[in-house]
């Protein structure tokens, strides 16, 4: 990771987002989400969509899609809530 990199991903979140699911009729996700940056939470959702639209949270493309949207979120720094609809651990 070069000095640029590290420099871009430093600092406060600039939003936050909540990831939800909604059931196993498609589309399965809503991503809501809030900003200052006009724009940011619009284009983060769109890749959101690209990656999970058809993926219900047992398929097993889900778990690397996922991982995606994080890293994802943390090169935006946005604050990521995922809402899978089950109860916690």
């Amino acid at each position: 990771m070069s000095m640029t990199d590290l420099s871009e991903t430093e600092g406060p979140p600039r939003g936050r987002v909540r990831v939800i699911y909604l059931g196993p009729v498609a589309p399965h996700w809503d991503v809501q989400g809030e900003s200052e940056v006009r724009g940011l939470v619009d284009d983060f959702r769109a890749r959101v969509n690209a990656r999970l639209l058809l993926l219900p949270p047992h398929d097993p493309q889900f778990r690397r899609n996922r991982e995606r949207v994080v890293r994802d979120a943390e090169r935006e720094r946005l604050t990521l809530e995922w809402d899978l609809g089950l109860p916690d651990e």
